[in-house]
């Protein structure tokens, strides 16, 4: 059987567009994606940066989701901190009122920006203590109404819109497991805890009306292309905009480079590659050896799978060829 296979679209801005042109080009890509098979196509909110087009999350989704046939389309994920309960259980109420049976919705409680951007959010600094207490908030508006209920989401209240806890750390895999939710690791960038993290959600998690076991999806970089060191040159796009994070300087998305070992310190390239080690870059012969043995550490019931390739082409083609070998990933 092979093994499910979703996209994490950040909605990278290139150096030479626009944010409008990134989410045509997002668009694009979750079209060739529904064709391709892939389970689900999330997006996440970040704000203050000038890289990344998502900020308004749930408008992307109805965008996508309204130029999509099949595939499941959500949110990976809202900053749930950052906003009332009652407002995301009516955004994504509405979406899936408009799309049924197609929307996630991921939740994290990282702010998903800098200091001074959560100020501009009137975000309170100790709203994530209250994290726990949100998701329960949230299940309940999403739940039917009950008899002298005074608060209620219009759309929203008894409307199945699956959640997921997002995280990078064991907080996360412990929330995930005492709500029996599924559950999404950040391996893509913060890869550190994945290994624990997977093992404490298994052990912990109870079963919920919404899942009856645990489900698993490790967050990976792919960077697919015909040959290896096509996707390495791919590849230095991404690794620039680590080095980018590294040095407090994010910016848009850049060309890729003939040599990436000029445009870091080793300094910077052992953290930018300890980052990224849950990054697979080369043909599909590479990948499939190299992705075969990571489902079987990790044991995941899917992938979710980030590609930060610069040319709009190169990306769709990196998602085609990762297609091509799903029915070799299907260890689970």
């Amino acid at each position: 059987m092979s093994l499910p296979l979703s996209v994490l679209d950040l909605v990278p801005v290139r150096d030479v567009d626009r944010p409008a042109d990134a989410l045509r080009l997002t668009l694009a890509l979750a079209q060739a994606c529904d064709d391709l098979g892939y389970r689900r196509y999330w997006m996440a909110e970040h704000h203050n940066m000038t890289g990344i087009a998502s900020a308004a999350t749930s408008v992307c989704i109805g965008y996508v989701a309204g130029g999509t046939r099949r595939i499941r389309v959500g949110a990976g994920g809202i900053m749930l901190p950052n906003h009332s309960p009652l407002v995301i259980a009516e955004q994504f109420g509405t979406l899936a009122s408009l799309y049924p049976d197609r929307i996630d919705l991921g939740l994290g409680r990282a702010p998903g920006t800098d200091q001074i951007a959560m100020r501009a959010l009137r975000r309170d600094p100790q709203a994530a203590e209250h994290f726990v207490d949100d998701v329960r908030e949230l299940q309940a508006l999403f739940a039917p109404a009950q008899p002298g209920q005074r608060i209620r989401a219009v759309p929203g209240e008894g409307i199945d819109v699956p959640l997921w806890i997002l995280g990078s750390s064991l907080y996360g895999a412990q929330v995930a497991a005492h709500f029996g939710l599924p559950y999404s690791f950040a391996s893509h960038f913060a890869p550190d805890a994945l290994d624990e993290a997977l093992a404490m959600y298994r052990a912990q998690f109870r079963p919920s009306p919404q899942a009856e076991r645990p489900h698993a999806m490790p967050g990976i970089n792919v960077i697919a292309a015909d040959t290896d060191d096509e996707a390495r040159r791919l590849f230095t796009s991404l690794q620039m905009r680590f080095v980018a994070m590294v040095r407090n300087a994010r910016g848009k998305l850049s060309p890729p480079v003939d040599d990436i070992e000029a445009e870091w310190s080793p300094m910077e390239k052992a953290h930018v590659q300890r980052m990224l080690s849950c990054t697979f870059v080369g043909s599909p012969d590479t990948l499939r050896r190299e992705l075969r043995a990571f489902v079987e550490r990790t044991r995941a019931d899917e992938l979710i799978v980030s590609s930060a390739i610069y040319d709009p082409a190169a990306r769709i083609r990196s998602y085609e060829l990762l297609a091509g070998i799903a029915g070799d990933l299907g260890m689970c």
